[in-house]
């Protein structure tokens, strides 16, 4: 399964990171990016000159770091058994911002233990969708962050058992102009995101980056419906309303 930093990682995972790079506010690419380093915090590592402990566990030279898109670069890496365990790593970005200017950006994720679940029952609770902003002005690019809500009786165990599942299961986005009385063969030609994967998350939200010009979005109101799927289930929301002005 591939996950995002903030996913609920475990051991076996695919692991993808990014790194997003901003000129006087303006997403912009760097002249370089020479390595990422990651690093384990090993305790038993700690001295007076490595007071966190840092033990090098993997480098992903710069063929291996994938530029997506303007300012934003990511990796993929398996977590090997052999190589990785529970615990704190850092990943050390080393780049080159221009001629004259290179540094390095540090980040942190963490490798938590399987989330086994026990129960006589199934997973029979379900889920509630959300999102904000909810009104959008005509033109903008922003993100849009989407809450993903468990709806189970206030048990800690199994509430946080419930959130584990939103914080690693896929998550997709749909949005389609509303236009009240429109003829079903005319559906498709309605629909401006089809079934778009959420890839920003954070616990048991995740962000989607709306481009209205892009997406030919002009003023109106507009569906938005996510999908997520765990195990047997394939959960989809009702249909929220997003409005263009």
């Amino acid at each position: 399964m591939t996950k995002e930093r903030s996913q609920n990682i475990v051991i076996g995972n695919d692991l993808v990171l990014r790194l997003f790079t901003y000129n006087s506010n303006q997403r912009q690419s760097v002249n370089s990016v020479n390595k990422v380093e990651i690093y384990y915090l090993d305790e038993t590592c700690i001295t007076d000159e490595n007071p966190e402990g840092k033990r090098l566990v993997k480098t992903i030279e710069s063929q291996d770091i994938t530029t997506v898109e303007d300012g934003q670069y990511s990796i993929e890496f398996n977590l090997e058994e052999q190589v990785f365990v529970i615990g704190k790593y850092i990943d050390v970005w080393h780049v080159n911002f221009d001629s004259s200017q290179s540094g390095t950006v540090s980040n942190e994720f963490n490798i938590i233990p399987d989330l086994w679940f026990a129960s006589d029952l199934p997973i029979i609770y379900d889920f509630s969708f959300g999102f904000r902003p909810n009104r959008i002005r005509y033109g903008e690019r922003r993100w849009i962050n989407i809450e993903i809500i468990p709806n189970v009786p206030n048990i800690s165990e199994l509430k946080r058992y419930y959130a584990n599942l939103a914080v690693s299961s896929p998550l997709k986005i749909w949005i389609e102009k509303s236009c009240g009385d429109c003829v079903p063969k005319e559906k498709d030609l309605r629909l401006v995101v089809e079934g778009g994967t959420v890839e920003h998350r954070r616990g048991t939200e995740g962000s989607y980056f709306l481009n209205t010009e892009e997406l030919g979005m002009d003023c109106g109101i507009y569906n938005v419906w996510f999908e997520m799927e765990f195990g047997e289930n394939k959960y989809i929301s009702d249909n929220l309303q997003l409005q263009i002005f």
